[in-house]
């Protein structure tokens, strides 16, 4: 039988399997939530670019995450062993995964801290008026999706491994999770560009998930459910203001007694 007849009877097989299609769904859920975090990234940076440029460089953003991540699956066996001790410090051994978390959040902590300060001490827009410009802010920016992707891509793929050891249902998990990135990320980028309060909220989740990155490289575990519930949480209580503030404003002025 010829290689293609082997994986075609491998698929079939799993078609027919009740925990392959559990651990497709689970693996779905887990690839959706772990994306949300790349995606308030890519949604803040991309907000900087021109208007014409902004969707274009989102596309490319989580292109590049879904290269990275089929890419890292074709490598399973070269991934797994970035988990293995190359040396210790402190009482803790430290892989190639330790490290990049490390790096990954020490850059997420800047980037956050430095748009949080661009915010805060924000002055007038000033306009690109060349393509050289242009060009070089979009690729920054996509350069700095690339760092980030890569980060989010082994962590996602590392935790992947550890629930199904079949290929097939990573792969096709990724592709589901990238076309509903692809699908929100537009809306999300949009709604985050016309809130400024949620682009502060949204700024302090990268900021919580950077020292989250750095914790689990240095060897202390946070559980990812306090994350997101926690995300979850400031979420709802900020968009219980917004309501109350859109309701404040339609209410009629009411005179003052003289």
């Amino acid at each position: 039988m010829s290689y293609g007849g082997e994986m075609m009877e491998e698929l079939l097989a799993l078609a027919r399997d009740p925990h392959a299609w559990a651990a497709l769904a689970t693996l779905v859920i887990m690839e959706v939530v772990l994306g949300i975090d790349n995606l308030i990234f890519i949604s803040i940076l991309t907000n900087k670019l021109p208007e014409e440029k902004r969707s274009k460089a989102r596309r490319v953003g989580i292109g590049l995450a879904v290269i990275l991540r089929l890419g890292l699956l074709s490598g399973v066996a070269f991934i797994v062993q970035l988990t293995a001790p190359i040396f210790s410090l402190f009482g803790h051994a430290f892989s190639w995964r330790d490290l990049i978390l490390i790096v990954g959040g020490l850059f997420l902590i800047y980037k956050a801290t430095s748009e949080i300060h661009d915010h805060v001490t924000a002055g007038e827009d000033h306009e690109v008026d060349t393509g050289a410009v242009v060009r070089a802010t979009f690729a920054g920016v996509i350069g700095q999706i690339l760092i980030l992707d890569l980060v989010f891509s082994l962590d996602s793929i590392i935790t992947a491994v550890g629930m199904t050891d079949d290929i097939p249902i990573m792969v096709i998990a990724v592709v589901v999770a990238v076309g509903m990135m692809l699908l929100a990320a537009d809306p999300l980028a949009r709604f985050i560009g016309h809130n400024p309060t949620i682009v502060m909220l949204a700024l302090g989740f990268l900021l919580m998930i950077g020292a989250t990155l750095i914790a689990d490289g240095m060897g202390v575990h946070v559980p990812k459910g306090y994350i997101y519930a926690a995300m979850a949480f400031s979420g709802l209580i900020e968009a219980l203001n917004m309501l109350a503030r859109r309701a404040q404003r339609r209410r009629p002025l009411r005179k003052r007694p003289r």
